[in-house]
């Protein structure tokens, strides 16, 4: 984990309920300056799309290649777009981090080998044999970030760059402008309810179980909720809610992302030897993994299954639609609704009893993982931005 796990974690609940956040947590804290990035972006795409234009232009990324000779071309015909690319992000996220007080000169340079991994993780995601040997993006960089961290290690000033939370809290504020209100409508009561009740259930489950076993009860509600939505991002934004411990989101995350690697090879082959259809197949991957990028190199990988003489029926793009309806629209939702539901008992039942009553309500707001109103915000400019398009011209129009 990075070293912008906030200050509060592990902090005894007394002092939690004298610390009085202000409102320079507007420009000094990364959940607000996740917010604002994310939002930027989205607000800036609108504008664009309402002007028949897009951002397409500097969303570049590999294309689809068989050989090196391709690849190389490919980022020789699109140098610019990458420099463009690189020096947009590097210019947001520096500023952002000289607001909060980072060292800008120390952050570039660390912030530069992320990019370019991110590239060869994408590059490599997109060759041709990928699904065969099993290279989709989110799994490279599940393994890479194991070997690296556990194997290799890292120099000091690189630290300054590898603002892990942050990037997640900014990607989650940017998941909500994929998630319009209106996929709910367009995907009927019935998913969305099987989807509520898994994150329910999964919950609860993983809340009883570590109880049971003795563990805190803020740990517990991290891991619950690790499982229960999606992975690292809802581990991330409980331990706010809850004011865990620095060391509860790091214990999580493990577990998720040792599950998710696990299960990235378990689901296809079990799905296979069930002969699941691939919609069956990725809705069942939906609602068994935890981390949402590897459930969807999982559902890639069933998909890739797919084809005659194969025992599979359907398609990729099938096993892919019913993993994200399931798992990304069904449960990732409920990221908001447990922090707000979280924080709350936190303050009222878990801290009022260690205080002898005397916990602040208002704790509920300045605990509140403030990207999750990001994610809320950017997915209703999108239904705004959608409202009277069918499902298949905005299917049609995020494929482009």
């Amino acid at each position: 984990m990075s070293a912008s796990i906030p200050a509060t974690e592990g902090a005894s609940p007394s002092d939690q309920s004298r610390q009085q956040p202000g409102w320079q947590e507007l420009w000094q804290k990364e959940d607000w300056w996740a917010v604002w990035l994310g939002l930027g972006v989205v607000i800036v795409a609108y504008g664009l799309f309402a002007q028949s234009s897009s951002i397409g232009w500097i969303a570049v990324a590999p294309a689809r290649w068989s050989s090196l000779d391709q690849l190389g071309a490919h980022f020789a015909a699109n140098a610019g777009r990458y420099m463009a690319q690189f020096a947009l992000w590097r210019l947001v996220f520096a500023g952002a981090a000289w607001a909060m007080g980072q060292r800008v000169a120390a952050f570039v340079p660390a912030f530069l080998l992320i990019y370019v991994l991110s590239v060869v993780i994408f590059a490599a995601g997109a060759w041709d044999q990928a699904v065969r040997y099993n290279l989709e993006p989110p799994l490279v960089a599940l393994v890479l970030g194991l070997v690296i961290s556990n194997l290799i290690g890292l120099p000091g000033w690189l630290d300054a760059g590898f603002r892990v939370e942050f990037y997640i809290k900014t990607g989650i504020v940017l998941l909500g402008a994929t998630l319009p209100f209106t996929l709910i409508v367009w995907a009927g009561p019935v998913a969305i309810l099987q989807a509520s009740i898994v994150s329910i259930a999964t919950f609860l489950v993983i809340f009883g179980v570590a109880r049971w076993l003795g563990l805190d009860r803020r740990l517990a509600a991290v891991l619950g909720a690790g499982g229960a939505v999606c992975g690292v991002s809802a581990s991330i934004a409980i331990a706010g809610a809850v004011r865990a411990k620095r060391e509860h989101p790091p214990i999580a995350i493990t577990l998720v992302v040792l599950w998710a690697i696990v299960m990235i090879f378990v689901l296809p082959v079990v799905a296979r030897a069930l002969h699941l259809p691939t919609g069956v197949g990725g809705a069942w991957i939906g609602t068994s993994e935890f981390a949402d990028a590897a459930g969807l190199a999982a559902a890639q990988t069933y998909g890739g299954i797919a084809g005659p003489g194969t025992g599979v029926a359907g398609t990729a793009d099938q096993a892919i639609w019913s993993y994200t309806l399931i798992k990304v629209v069904g449960r990732d939702v409920w990221i908001g609704i447990w922090a707000f539901i979280l924080s709350a008992i936190a303050v009222t039942r878990w801290e009022a009893a260690e205080l002898g009553g005397r916990a602040q309500a208002g704790q509920i707001w300045w605990r509140f993982p403030k990207f999750v109103i990001g994610f809320l915000v950017a997915s209703l400019i999108v239904t705004l931005a959608v409202r009277g398009v069918s499902y298949g011209d905005y299917d049609e129009a995020g494929a482009d």
